[in-house]
């Protein structure tokens, strides 16, 4: 087999999964101890517009797609 196709191959299969896992601090909704917040931004990877969400107990964010129905 040619090793071009398999590097091929290989990048595309990459690129699915890369397209189907969500981010770093993404959520597909937000925990009912969140904060909701103001802020809200377009996504350059994926073109998502995503709500900001933030955890009071420890303060890390999370990011909610804004208006999309959860799985």
């Amino acid at each position: 087999m040619n090793p071009g196709f398999i590097v091929v191959v290989v990048i595309a299969i990459a690129l699915v999964i890369s397209w189907n896992v969500r981010r770093h601090g993404e959520s597909w909704r937000p925990e009912q101890h969140w904060s909701r917040t103001d802020e809200v931004f377009r996504d350059p990877s994926t073109s998502r517009v995503m709500r900001v969400w933030v955890d009071p107990s420890d303060g890390s964010r999370h990011y909610v797609p804004e208006g999309e129905p959860n799985p």
